[in-house]
């Protein structure tokens, strides 16, 4: 599909990544974009910039009422961009309890889960279009240092994969979008070069039109990508050495 002309939702569109993702969409030419979040004040900038082509959606990716109410106004979209994300930065047994986990789970698994349900009907009536789904390169092995948030993308992958098969019938494209460390607030304590989210939104937008399914952004997710090809038992150990604590 063309990102031109096209009427997308972005999830988590208040800050990082998903406020990229509403500007890239915009630059490309895209005719409305739904900018969703739990607080619309703070995607409010974006509308008023926006041209009258974006709108804010009130959406708790986690709360199934905010997903059905969204579907039910937001029936022209033919981009589902899964973008909103949780991370609690701690390990799978060093977190004092597990409501770190558990929100993980619930916004990175859970919220593509119920976002795919709900707008897959409204793909399939705009001409199957396509829905990225933003994993990470730890859904690929597991970094123990954010060891939950790993499990977390890790499922997330395996949904995306069961929501391609699913939706492939209808003609829908679903793009599986891997970066490295992101110049975000959620990737702040890491002392790595990282990603700008507009280019990370900019590539992934351009997977969308070129029909990729699976996109590794950056030299980490990419060397990462190859490696476990090569010797996944290898990658986990090396990963291994990063510990919470």
């Amino acid at each position: 599909m063309k990102i031109a002309g096209s009427v997308a939702l972005v999830t988590g569109a208040n800050r990082g990544v998903g406020r990229a993702y509403v500007q890239e969409l915009l630059a490309m030419g895209a005719a409305k974009v739904y900018a969703a979040a739990r607080d619309v004040n703070g995607v409010e900038d974006l509308v008023k910039s926006g041209g009258g082509k974006v709108e804010a959606v009130k959406l708790d990716v986690t709360n199934e009422s905010d997903v059905k109410a969204a579907a039910a106004r937001c029936k022209d979209v033919s981009l589902l961009v899964n973008n909103a994300g949780a991370n609690s930065n701690s390990g799978a047994l060093a977190a004092s309890t597990t409501e770190g986990a558990h929100r993980e789970m619930m916004v990175n698994y859970f919220g593509i889960l119920y976002l795919s349900r709900a707008f897959a009907p409204i793909l399939k009536a705009n001409g199957g279009g396509a829905m990225v789904n933003m994993l990470s390169v730890v859904s690929r092995v597991n970094m123990p240092l954010l060891g939950s948030y790993s499990a977390s993308k890790a499922a997330a992958w395996s949904l995306t994969q069961a929501v391609r098969a699913e939706l492939a019938k209808q003609g829908t494209l679903v793009v599986g979008v891997f970066p490295g460390a992101i110049d975000t607030d959620m990737a702040r304590n890491f002392q790595i070069p990282k990603l700008a989210p507009r280019d990370v939104a900019s590539s992934a937008l351009k997977a969308v039109e070129s029909g990729t399914e699976d996109l590794d952004l950056g030299d980490m997710a990419q060397g990462i990508a190859a490696a476990m090809k090569a010797d996944p038992k290898a990658v986990e150990k090396d990963f291994a050495q990063y510990l919470p604590g």
